[in-house]
């Protein structure tokens, strides 16, 4: 498994209750949810550090 930095967030808690929703509808944690979402942020700008990624979903 890759190793992973960690990193303390501070989100309101209505943002957070929004989060909580969208990753159960999505059956993931809310850590993995906010993965995806930065994930997916990086590949849309181009941006990913994952070399194969650049390319994925054009």
């Amino acid at each position: 498994m890759a190793k992973k930095k960690s990193f303390v967030l501070r989100l309101d808690p209505d943002q957070y209750a929004a989060l909580e929703r969208w990753a159960g509808d999505e059956f993931r944690s809310i850590n993995g949810q906010l993965e995806w979402i930065i994930d997916k942020s990086l590949k849309e700008a181009g941006r990913s550090p994952k070399k194969n990624d650049n390319n994925e979903n054009k």
